[in-house]
């Protein structure tokens, strides 16, 4: 006759893991060939990291008044676009409005602002957006202040990270209810802790940002044809190796951080 040990105690339960964020992305390029591969990047990379996520697609530029609704949503992105975001085309003033009632309604939902997102987000709350004095193409190497390194410990030690950059206007001035995170205000976060926005592309890949090359006659006079030397120069850039995976890591564990509150945010907001 086998002998059995009754348990007088419950064991531990282990802790059972997050449920898969939903993520809902704006994407704010007009009349754009290259939406699809903008999409499958951010599918990639993001997929990279987090691949039970449920990501969902919006274009608040070609479709009028598509929105997500928050409160389906756990991180709401304001992605890139290829229209001025000093511009007052009905559709930019639609998404101020959106990002308006966004903040002021759900005040502790999480929001990512990338490039043109990051530039939008800073207008609406009083910053300032100016024409950069050098575009930048290619991975480039972002230098983060001491809250900067406090924020991603994994890039304390070497005090930078390196993303995929793709733009020619640049916050000049941060709106007073952010800190930065980075210098040059490439990287901002809300003193709420729930509105982050990047300057650079942690979601663009050497395989999307080279389909934008042909920006360089543009903004720096040359192509392949002119300039074999500089061309080659900037595929380097293009291709070099970029620190957006460990980024991504970073913003979904900022996700589940909670907010900060009391810090009257939605106040700040500008009256523009």
């Amino acid at each position: 006759m086998s002998c059995v040990t009754l348990r007088t105690e419950l064991e531990p339960q282990p802790t059972p893991p997050p449920p898969p964020l939903r993520i809902a992305i704006l994407l704010n390029s007009y009349r754009s060939r290259l939406l699809p591969a903008i999409r499958a990047s951010y599918e990639r990379t993001i997929g990279a990291v987090a691949p039970d996520a449920r990501l969902a697609f919006y274009e608040p530029a070609n479709k009028n008044g598509e929105f997500p609704d928050p409160a389906c949503f756990d991180l709401i992105v304001f992605g890139g676009s290829n229209v001025d975001p000093r511009k007052s085309h009905q559709w930019i003033l639609d998404v101020h409005g959106f990002f308006r009632r966004l903040v002021t309604q759900f005040p502790e939902k999480k929001v990512l602002g990338i490039c043109w997102g990051h530039q939008t987000i800073s207008r609406v709350f009083g910053g300032k957006v100016v024409d950069a004095a050098y575009p930048e193409m290619g991975v480039a190497t972002v230098n983060l202040t001491e809250a900067g390194r406090q924020f991603f410990p994994e890039a304390a030690v070497l005090g930078s990270f390196k993303l995929q950059q793709h733009h020619r206007r640049e916050v000049a001035v941060a709106p007073a209810a952010f800190v930065q995170l980075a210098q040059g205000n490439q990287c901002l976060l809300s003193e709420s802790n729930t509105i982050l926005t990047f300057q650079g592309h942690p979601e663009k890949d050497a395989e999307t940002a080279r389909l934008r090359m042909h920006d360089s006659m543009r903004w720096y006079g040359f192509d392949a044809e002119l300039d074999e030397k500089a061309w080659a120069r900037l595929q380097e850039l293009i291709f070099m190796e970029h620190d957006g995976p460990a980024v991504w890591r970073r913003i979904l564990d900022w996700v589940w951080e909670p907010p900060v509150l009391g810090t009257g945010i939605v106040d700040k907001l500008s009256k523009m």
